[in-house]
């Protein structure tokens, strides 16, 4: 079941990145929508990830 999912994420990870490409070459609006989306998760993604370094710098686990 896990690789299934794996799969799966792979795929809508390749589908978005697909999009990014093809709306900045002009795509049409559904393909600007998806790579707006995969853009936005891709941002949020990374505040994520420097939130959890900074915690961790900082001795704090965000377990409290």
């Amino acid at each position: 079941m896990i690789p299934a999912v794996l799969v799966i994420v792979l795929a809508a990870v390749v589908f978005g990145c697909v999009c990014v490409v093809w709306a900045s070459r002009g795509g049409p609006a559904w393909v600007r929508a998806v790579a707006r989306a995969t853009t936005a998760a891709s941002g949020l993604s990374r505040d994520a990830a420097r939130w959890r370094r900074g915690n961790r710098r900082n001795g704090t686990s965000g377990s409290d």
